[in-house]
């Protein structure tokens, strides 16, 4: 089986055809507090970003990948490696499920599964973090079942419209270190 899929998920390159789909998500001013975005995306701009994904991961430094519902055949969210290090072998890892209908269905567990497997097996990372809100337990708790560990507290780091937010560092470190 495909390393980026399962039976209920496959992770999938951008495809051009994705542009309204990132639109519609990152324009979501609801998404915006744990995306730290402060201005709409043009369809320009991501169909720019797209292009760019054809590039290897050490040359962009990030990669965002569709999660896709194997029996929909849908885009249902996406996992992004972002700041990719490719001294210091480590990622930033985000996640969005889009859709409250798609939520709860697994989706989210199952990529992050196999985003972690793919980080560590192929681009042989040493390690993944996370940045999670400190009131965003759905993300604490999916992102601690997968192993990872709360390895700070970043005290008022996020300016949201009602005021200061702390944010949690966790991180997960390869198991199998080469």
């Amino acid at each position: 089986m495909n390393m980026l899929e399962s039976d209920i998920v496959r992770l999938r390159a951008l495809e051009p055809e994705d542009v309204d789909i990132l639109y519609k998500w990152e324009n979501d001013t609801n998404v915006w507090k744990v995306s730290h975005t402060t201005a709409p995306f043009s369809r320009h701009i991501l169909r720019q970003f797209i292009d760019s994904q054809k590039y290897d991961v050490w040359e962009t430094r990030q990669l965002r990948l569709i999660i896709e519902s194997v029996e929909e055949n849908k885009a249902v969210g996406v996992i992004d490696l972002f700041d990719i290090d490719p001294y210091n072998r480590r990622a930033g890892v985000g996640i969005l499920v889009y859709d409250k209908k798609d939520k709860g269905q697994g989706y989210a567990s199952v990529a992050l599964q196999l985003l972690i497997r793919y980080s560590f097996m192929i681009l042989q990372l040493n390690q993944l973090y996370c940045n999670i809100l400190f009131d965003n337990t759905p993300s604490l708790n999916l992102f601690r079942s997968k192993g990872f560990l709360t390895v700070g507290i970043k005290r008022e780091w996020v300016k949201t419209t009602s005021g200061w937010m702390d944010e949690y560092l966790l991180q997960l470190l390869n198991p199998k270190k080469s």
